[in-house]
């Protein structure tokens, strides 16, 4: 890492770490693109997500190459996208196996740049900023940061009211981390609302029995289990338990069949390259096949005797 000297710095250009967007005082030698404000944000970052995107930054940070032609920068443009694109899914992605892993500590950087990538391609009022605030919601209740995720769930609910096109999918997971955002907060009577709105929006969009819609069942379950109220909590996760049964038993089925065929498949091909076990018998090329001498002779003292 290099310190930025202000002096060098463009008048009137701000640059912001790339965490926390406090000013920054550090850059990425790397890159040269990216800067922080210390060297705990900047490794943080690094750990999460920049060590596998740091050179895919460069274009997208730097100023578009001069075009002869109005085509040639249609065709630079168009490229320029399709990075914003594949960096939007990838460190959504990595944000998302973060999470699943209890590592909600490196899901937020990873989350925050997917969070900013969308924004410089869709704007600030899209709705395809609400799955990164999910992300950096349901990483900060995982830090204990209750505060920080109802802002992040604050932004996303806005968002979705303002959007006439929001699907159910993404409807169910507002309502989920509004759910465990009100579970962290003990208010179970909104927890219960939030979450019952999950599964049905999860069932419309996948169906009852899908593992999507199956979260929304377990949380469910985990207030009723506090509330005491044992027997609600008891088929709610047996409800849990013969999804997922389910699922696993035809990935198993599924997967199965695919091995068999895969060994069918290469044991044709076996048979079909080598020719062994087709019945046939082939006989070497080297052996003769006129009799020997002493086979003639032998033949001869037969039809004496």
């Amino acid at each position: 890492m290099n310190v930025i000297y202000p002096l060098a710095v463009p008048k009137g250009r701000r640059l912001s770490c790339e965490v926390c967007e406090a000013p920054a005082e550090r850059v990425c030698t790397a890159c040269t693109v990216t800067y922080y404000c210390s060297v705990v944000h900047q490794k943080a970052d690094w750990r999460s997500i920049h060590e596998k995107i740091c050179q895919l930054l460069i274009p997208l940070r730097t100023s578009m190459p001069f075009y002869n032609s109005e085509e040639e920068w249609q065709h630079g443009l168009q490229q320029l996208q399709q990075r914003q694109k594949h960096l939007i899914e990838f460190c959504y992605t990595v944000a998302q196996k973060y999470l699943f892993e209890g590592k909600h500590e490196d899901a937020v950087p990873a989350a925050l740049h997917s969070l900013r990538f969308r924004m410089a391609m869709h704007g600030l009022s899209s709705v395809e900023l609400v799955p990164a605030y999910l992300l950096l919601a349901e990483a900060s209740l995982g830090l204990g940061r209750i505060v920080q995720a109802e802002e992040y769930l604050s932004q996303a609910q806005w968002t979705v009211l303002k959007s006439t096109d929001c699907s159910n999918a993404t409807y169910s997971l507002l309502h989920r981390n509004l759910g465990l955002l009100y579970i962290a907060k003990e208010n179970y009577e909104e927890a219960r609302y939030h979450l019952a709105n999950d599964i049905y929006f999860a069932s419309c969009a996948f169906g009852t029995e899908d593992i999507r819609t199956s979260g929304g069942y377990f949380h469910l379950a985990n207030i009723f289990y506090n509330l005491k109220k044992l027997d609600l909590a008891d088929t709610l996760y047996t409800k849990v338990s013969e999804i997922w049964h389910k699922y696993l038993n035809d990935h198993y089925q599924v997967l199965s069949q695919a091995r068999n065929q895969q060994i069918d498949l290469l044991g044709k091909r076996f048979v079909n390259d080598t020719g062994l076990g087709t019945g046939i018998r082939h006989e070497s090329p080297h052996v003769s096949q006129r009799p020997t001498a002493r086979c003639a002779r032998a033949k001869q003292h037969s039809r004496v005797a």
